[in-house]
């Protein structure tokens, strides 16, 4: 398979889909995969269309697996460089202005934990099972945690990181890492429906909502308050909040152009 073929990259609507397309590897990723599911990032938001991304894996059985143990693939690394390509991916989705839709259709396991933290929202399928198993083969989730210690109650990070034991789709959603649990059947009109409660939306104030989120993580609440008092008045300047402003008052649909 080329790496083309391992990341399927298609919009669907208003939507760009990145889908892990290795079934029979459990969507487990190596450096081919995480170069093509960055590339999707990129031109998701070179698109002026799209309005969210989706990120899912081929088939019924996993989400992604995590990093593929083969020799030479999912442990590859170029030490003469300061950054690693899955960190990578995930600042490129850190970093991202469109939202991102995890798609879980099943197991979602080490690596595929970050995939799943990278996103903003997370629909599950009912059977999807989840964990850290990385110390059972001598290692560690390091660039999950950067993530996941932000999602979930750091107890919980810590006796899933250091028993490396699975966890189910209810106890995820339990816990804060997921947003709904839905059975298998149902997982695509779930993802649908989420998508429709996104694209209708200002592109405009998800985009730089984002931005701001993103910015405001590492900040004190004195430090916050000043950038977003600042950021509000900016983006009520924008061509979409004066649409959506008289849009309400016309008691009208409002006709985003995302500017």
């Amino acid at each position: 398979m080329s790496d083309e073929q391992e990341v399927l990259l298609e919009r669907r609507g208003q939507a760009f889909w990145i889908t892990i397309n290795r079934p029979e590897k459990r969507n487990a990723i190596h450096g081919g995969v995480v170069a093509a599911m960055r590339e999707g990032i990129r031109q998701a938001h070179a698109d002026p269309e799209v309005r969210a991304i989706v990120l899912t894996g081929a088939g019924d059985k996993a989400f992604c697996a995590g990093g593929d143990l083969q020799p030479g693939k999912g442990f590859a690394f170029d030490f003469s460089r300061p950054s690693v390509d899955y960190a990578d991916l995930l600042r490129d989705a850190q970093n991202a202005t469109l939202p991102i839709i995890a798609r879980v259709n099943g197991t979602c396991m080490a690596g595929g934990m970050g995939l799943l933290c990278m996103a903003d929202m997370a629909v599950v399928a009912d059977h999807a099972l989840f964990g850290l198993p990385e110390v059972k083969v001598g290692v560690f989730p390091m660039q999950v945690l950067s993530l996941l210690q932000n999602l979930v109650p750091r107890r919980l990070v810590r006796e899933w990181a250091l028993t490396g034991e699975p966890i189910g789709a209810q106890e995820a959603l339990d816990a804060g890492l997921v947003n709904y649990v839905v059975p298998t059947a149902e997982l695509d009109a779930k993802t649908d429906w989420l998508l429709s409660r996104l694209v209708d939306k200002s592109p405009t104030a998800i985009r730089r909502g984002k931005y701001a989120m993103r910015a405001i993580e590492a900040m004190s609440f004195d430090q916050a308050i000043a950038y977003t008092e600042s950021q509000i008045a900016l983006l009520a300047m924008t061509e979409d909040a004066k649409e959506g402003l008289a849009a309400f008052n016309e008691r009208r649909k409002p006709v985003w152009t995302g500017r």
